[in-house]
């Protein structure tokens, strides 16, 4: 990326980071001070979509990548748009980012076979186990086998960005392998913090990770060529 590209893409970060801030200030408020979280989470997602729209294209850009990575990005907004309604909308959330992440798998897949790499499937494979190992007595019988799906797509999904990483070995694959890791870590705070073990700082981490993970997802599809 040239030395404008990476300016921007400063800019960008920049303006990201403060909406992120503003919406996590809004949950913890509450009060008054709510709207900033209902203003700022879906718009948080969507300034990273704008992102890749703007800085994706280019000479050599994957274009196809590039796709795949924005529709996952609006799709995880609908996302943030259903978990923070008023009331249980979980499910409908679980559904829209099991979508996302089959985006950015089909995504990932263009820029590596799948499997390309082995050693990320089973090490996300145990940790995915660990995962539902902990889960699975505090799961209300009717979200045992989504939640399941849903861990498997995701594990797939980081594994599959880290297998691009090992083969590829360039910055897309880098930011990617992160931005799934940190999607990992996220998922796995929200999904212990809501149904096994609460905590007060939970919110701030799931939200600071999650935006971590479409930061450097998002930033992939910036930096990917064919």
């Amino acid at each position: 990326m040239s030395e404008r590209g990476i300016e921007q893409a400063r800019g960008w970060g920049a303006v990201v980071a403060l909406s992120a801030a503003l919406a996590i200030v809004g949950a913890y408020a509450g009060g008054a001070a709510i709207w900033l979280h209902y203003a700022f989470k879906p718009s948080t997602t969507l300034l990273i979509a704008a992102m890749v729209w703007r800085l994706g294209a280019g000479a050599g850009a994957d274009a196809g990548y590039r796709r795949a990575i924005f529709a996952g990005l609006l799709l995880s907004t609908a996302g943030d748009v259903f978990l923070m309604l008023p009331g249980d909308w979980f499910v409908f959330g679980l559904a829209s980012f099991l979508c996302a992440h089959v985006a950015y798998l089909a995504g990932l897949c263009r820029r590596a076979r799948p499997f390309a790499a082995a050693w990320p499937f089973l090490a996300y494979a145990i940790l995915a186990g660990a995962v539902l190992a902990v889960l699975w007595p505090h799961l209300p019988g009717e979200l045992r086998i989504p939640v399941v799906v849903y861990v498997a797509v995701l594990a797939a999904m980081a594994a599959q960005a880290a297998a691009v990483w090992r083969r590829r070995a360039d910055a897309a694959g880098v930011a990617a392998a992160i931005g799934g890791a940190c999607f990992v870590f996220s998922d796995a705070t929200l999904a212990i913090d809501r149904f096994a073990a609460p905590f007060a700082a939970a919110q701030a981490l799931v939200l600071a990770s999650y935006w971590a993970a479409q930061w450097w997802i998002g930033r992939s599809a910036t930096l990917a060529r064919s």
